[in-house]
């Protein structure tokens, strides 16, 4: 099973990260395109419990669902996330859920963004426009993280390994906002009179 190894970062300036994303090599893979998540769970959360998510996903015409959890062993939290990862693109997102729902599991957290993919053809860089602000996930193996990231200007004091819905929660807090799930629409109507 192929383990993930990311890093986020925080975007300040998307036309800068874009030069210097050209500067170093990478070409845009994928446009600016809108993606649609929804983590699915059992009632008393079990596998949030257990760092474990089961997401559809559906993102440039294509519906995937993944599934992810903390390795057996091997390097764990470190300065990078790595999570064990099963995806596979499905036919029928909308049936999929329905199939999910019947076995007993809930629609637990949704979260959308705008996401543009490129690559330097030995990792992959993602520029994620979300309702709490802008990020980039740098995905390869953790030296070459740390090599773009370095061609990227981005100091590993700028690594985030929290989740969405991690960084979700803390915005929340911070804005005393009760917003349910990160979308557009929720976190808009969060700060509706």
């Amino acid at each position: 099973m192929p383990i993930e190894t990311e890093i986020k970062f925080r975007v300040d300036d998307l036309t800068g990260l874009t030069r210097r994303l050209e500067a170093a090599g990478f070409r845009l893979q994928t446009p600016r395109t809108f993606e649609s998540n929804v983590l699915y769970d059992t009632p008393d959360r079990a596998m949030r419990a257990r760092t474990e998510i089961l997401r559809i996903r559906s993102y440039a015409g294509r519906w995937t669902v993944t599934h992810k959890r903390l390795p057996d062993s091997g390097p764990g939290e470190d300065t990078h996330k790595h999570r064990l990862e099963t995806e596979t693109e499905v036919a029928d997102g909308a049936a999929l859920e329905q199939i999910f729902l019947s076995l007993g599991l809930v629609a637990a957290f949704r979260y959308e963004k705008w996401r543009a993919e490129w690559s330097d053809g030995e990792g992959h860089c993602v520029v994620d426009e979300t309702p709490i602000g802008n990020y980039a996930e740098l995905e390869g193996s953790a030296e070459w993280i740390d090599r773009a990231a370095a061609r990227l200007c981005i100091d590993s004091a700028q690594y985030i390994t929290l989740s969405y819905g991690r960084l979700f929660d803390l915005w929340c807090d911070e804005h005393r906002a009760d917003a349910q799930d990160l979308t557009f629409e929720a976190v808009k109507a969060a700060f509706s009179c």
